[in-house]
């Protein structure tokens, strides 16, 4: 898999952004990516170097539609939390 599939975006959530201060930066990956794969693709993409790397299968969400039998659902994800090593950052999300 290349290193360009294997992250789809990072995340920008109020609690991923409180994470940034810790040095935990958050991606959604692609569902067949392993915490390898996610680790390697980081390093490289961003020059940084990785500590750990925790994943995360988010499940699907189901929701109606305004009271109507119609049934809206979102599909499975995967995510992942990325904590990199003392003193490193990432400048491009830093924004």
């Amino acid at each position: 898999m290349d290193i360009y599939d294997v992250i789809v975006r990072p995340l920008q959530t109020e609690k991923s952004e409180a994470a940034k201060w810790q040095g935990k930066y958050t991606f959604e990956v692609n569902r067949n990516a392993n915490k390898i794969e996610i680790k390697r693709a980081v390093e490289s993409i961003y020059g940084v170097k990785v500590k750990a790397v925790n994943v995360m299968n988010m499940p699907a969400k189901v929701s109606r539609m305004r009271g109507r039998r119609v049934v809206a659902r979102r599909p499975v994800w995967k995510k992942a939390i990325v904590t990199l090593a003392p003193g490193e950052r990432i400048e491009a999300l830093e924004a």
